[in-house]
């Protein structure tokens, strides 16, 4: 994988969590929280499960300490959610970029959540950050049928790939 590469990534990761924010616009402050019996229960905490997955992704590639899991309850709505999605991607960049091109094979050093030494090719973290979000989002979607509500356009990664050749 190449450096062009993990940025493609990226993108498209937040190519897709755009199209899931836009969907979860529809629904109202009831719905955002309404238990689904989900994997983190509703829309809100589903999405908020995927924010601190990226930050702890993105302390690790600091190299930092995580300090704890913020609670779902940060996001009183979609706005919040998608205000802290969006710093979070410009805290990802300024990662990508402070890390450069010949970090791609770098091996990143790390605790799990668990306390255990882990060690990391920064390619797949950066692979397994984003395929994480895609499976949530696909959970996000079904609730969003489940209530009836439109789910987002397409956030295939062939979706993404078709869009971005179009742009060229």
């Amino acid at each position: 994988m190449t450096y062009d590469d993990l940025h493609l990534l990226i993108d498209y990761n937040y190519w897709a969590r755009d199209r899931v924010l836009d969907a979860v616009g529809a629904i109202t402050p009831e719905q955002f929280i309404r238990p689904m019996g989900n994997s983190f229960g509703s829309v809100r905490d589903t999405i908020a499960h995927i924010c601190a997955a990226e930050r702890i992704w993105i302390t690790r590639l600091k190299g930092e300490k995580l300090q704890g899991i913020q609670k779902p309850d940060r996001f009183p709505d979609v706005d919040a959610a998608r205000k802290e999605w969006a710093e979070l991607e410009v805290e990802m960049r300024e990662q990508l970029a402070r890390l450069g091109p010949n970090a791609v094979e770098r091996t990143i050093e790390y605790q799990d959540l668990r306390g255990n030494d882990q060690a990391d090719p920064l390619w797949q973290m950066l692979q397994h950050m984003v395929n994480h979000g895609t499976y949530h989002r696909g959970q996000i979607t079904t609730m969003l049928r489940q209530m009836g509500v439109a789910p987002p356009k397409s956030m295939d990664l062939i979706s993404f790939y078709r869009e971005q050749n179009r742009k060229l």
